[in-house]
């Protein structure tokens, strides 16, 4: 059955903006500037800070959220918690607060019905007293979480006309709650973000997500803007209900950014469970991908989501069978009512998807999957509360240890199947809404699933081992580009060098390694990959030495008594070929620490065995990938 709304089947795009950005910021000295917004002058750094956010938060302005028992979560519960304040979780009722802050925060709530839920119940006329909103306050007047989750179920399969206890139609939805009817609660989410945007200190970036789930494919986008509410609030955000093709999400961008001057972003999320939509080679209409499609494709999603809740898209087991980290918080649980769990194909992850890339690259003469790589929690508790020590779960359904052995309502899955993860890291000169947006822009990104650590790359071909000291950021913005930059082939095919710096998180464990993985064009137009051991601790020369393991499986400690705070390294590829297209990216992995399941099965008494998963995991982080054109 074709469901658009299954389980929490809705994730995020975030709008993007259409500036130029084909040449990189100039970098002129480590002076810093100031950067006037409005009235506040605000320190900048032209060499770029590193600024922690989630563009994946979701509240009770998302429908599922409400009618899964968390009715209670709201943007402003998001932003306080985000900043760093204790709240009330809106899942539990206890006390809830980050280890540290985040600086900036997407709260990315479905555009379907958004907020027409609350509205309903808040006896809001033209919505409460319609139709649907008599049926549904006549089914849960006192908000039961049965009777939620019975208008949760109507809702499903009301969105595609098929049969329901209330006989209610996708018709009936959009006329009764849906379009010009959520306005009311898209400006006061507008203006809570706008309450809350502190330029220099914390960011609020207005989005939604568009959720469509064609027949059962996760093909979300998150949606989000440098522009604060003079623009936003001259549209409602497009939705599935509109139209569940990405092309069509595509066309609306274009002209409504014509029409008000707003630089949307869009960010494809999980591609894990996309049913093998998310990296296709033929289009949602039948047609192949062509260069029209790549070049619009990419002028709007220029990252996506890797890692999240539901799990790691980087890659698989089965299409990476080399790589002996692969197997990192798989999920594979569809989002369809039969909780399917689909093979994984190439256009289901991040690494097939860039070697697709490639391959269609030298096919049409675009390369539609040219992505950054961004972290997200995709939270549906209002709480971007990812730390394997601090998990809040997915939702409702799996918010507490003692509720994580049961069904999540999100196809198949059960609680401890979610992976407590993930962030995005952005280098930007400032904390403020363009210095954010303009960072990804530039693909100058990167994804955490869970640690803070600090990741420099650049690439170019006049580099040394030398310039990995103190002015090595310097150097490598004024001879090369950073990572989500391009190089291109030098008239003698000279390798390209690449400068590398990552440290711990300074509340984290020490690290293990770093890598990096490359994919490249073969000249029969097939690609491929290899991941290479560049930098290990412990004196290790070997990556097949594995680091060790400190955690004690009794009490869920674990000692920065192995590993390092710090591995820098400059690398050249040792297998260059100078006329074959190619992407590198860095994967940093921690020394292995107690993962929440872990954790929960401490606090339980009970064996990890009855979690269904490990002990420990070594969390991790990705750079934007730098590709190389032989062209």
């Amino acid at each position: 059955m074709k469901t658009i709304f299954s389980g929490f089947v809705l994730s995020a795009i975030f709008l993007w903006g259409c500036k130029d950005v084909s040449k990189e910021t100039t970098i002129k000295d480590n002076i810093p500037v100031n950067e006037t917004i409005g009235t506040t002058s605000v320190p900048a750094n032209p060499l770029r800070n590193v600024y922690w956010g989630d563009t994946h938060n979701h509240t009770g302005n998302s429908f599922d959220v409400f009618l899964f028992g968390t009715p209670n979560s709201t943007p402003e519960i998001a932003y306080r918690f985000a900043k760093g304040e204790e709240v009330e979780s809106p899942t539990t009722g206890k006390p809830w607060k980050l280890s540290k802050p985040l600086d900036f925060l997407v709260v990315a709530d479905h555009a379907e019905l958004i907020g027409s839920i609350p509205l309903m119940y808040e006896n809001t006329p033209g919505i409460s007293d319609t139709k649907t909103g008599k049926t549904f306050i006549d089914i849960a007047p006192n908000k039961s979480e049965e009777g939620l989750q019975k208008i949760y179920d109507i809702i499903n399969y009301a969105a595609f006309d098929q049969p329901n206890e209330a006989n209610l139609t996708a018709k009936d939805l959009v006329n009764d709650m849906g379009g010009e009817k959520v306005k009311e609660a898209w400006i006061r989410y507008i203006e809570t973000a706008e309450e809350h945007n502190d330029p220099g200190k914390f960011t609020t970036l207005i989005g939604w997500e568009w959720s469509s789930n064609n027949s059962g494919a996760n093909l979300h986008r998150v949606v989000f803007m440098p522009q604060g509410a003079d623009v936003a609030k001259d549209f409602l955000p497009y939705s599935a209900l509109d139209s569940d093709n990405p092309e069509d999400l595509w066309a609306w961008l274009e002209t409504t950014s014509q029409r008000t001057g707003a630089e949307f972003v869009a960010i494809p999320h999980n591609p894990n469970i996309s049913l093998g939509l998310m990296f296709p080679e033929t289009r949602l209409n039948g047609q192949p991908v062509d260069k029209a499609y790549a070049e619009t494709r990419m002028k709007w999603e220029r990252s996506v989501e890797i890692t999240q809740i539901k799990g790691d898209s980087e890659t698989h087991p089965a299409l990476s069978p080399n790589d002996e980290f692969a197997d990192f918080e798989t999920y594979d649980f569809a989002l369809t009512p039969d909780g399917i769990r689909p093979a994984p194909t190439k256009a289901d992850y991040v690494r097939s998807g860039l070697k697709r890339g490639l391959e269609l690259e030298h096919k049409v003469g675009a390369n539609p999957y040219k992505v950054g790589f961004v972290g997200s929690s995709d939270s549906h508790t209002g709480m971007s509360s990812i730390e394997e020590n601090n998990f809040g779960g997915k939702g409702q359904h799996d918010s507490e240890p003692k509720k994580r052995a049961h069904p999540t309502g999100i196809g198949s899955s059960k609680g401890w199947d979610m992976g407590a993860a993930g962030w995005v890291g952005v280098w930007a000169e400032s904390n403020t809404r363009q210095s954010i947006v303009d960072a990804f822009q530039r693909k100058e990104v990167y994804a955490t699933t869970g640690p803070r650590i600090t990741l420099r790359v650049f690439g170019g071909y006049n580099f040394a081992e030398s310039d990995l000291n103190s002015g090595m950021v310097k150097t490598g913005y004024d001879k090369g580009v950073p990572m989500g930059g391009d190089l291109n082939k030098t008239e003698d095919g000279n390798a390209p060098g690449f400068l590398i710096s990552a440290m711990k998180d300074p509340d984290g464990a020490n690290l293990d390694r770093v890598q990096v993985v490359k994919g490249w064009l073969n000249d029969d137009g097939t690609s491929d990959e290899n991941v290479y051991d560049v930098a290990l601790s412990d004196d290790r020369t070997d990556g097949k030495e594995k680091v060790g393991n400190t955690v004690d499986l009794k009490t869920g400690k674990y000692t920065n008594t192995i590993g390092a705070t710090e591995l820098k390294v400059f690398w050249q590829d040792p297998d260059f070929n100078p006329d074959q297209s190619a992407f590198y990216y860095v994967r940093v992995l921690e020394i292995p620490t107690p993962r929440y399941s872990l954790l929960d099965a401490i606090t339980l008494g009970i064996d990890i065995k009855e979690t269904n998963h490990p002990a420990t995991i070594q969390e991790r982080i990705y750079s934007s990938p730098i590709w190389y054109n032989p062209n």
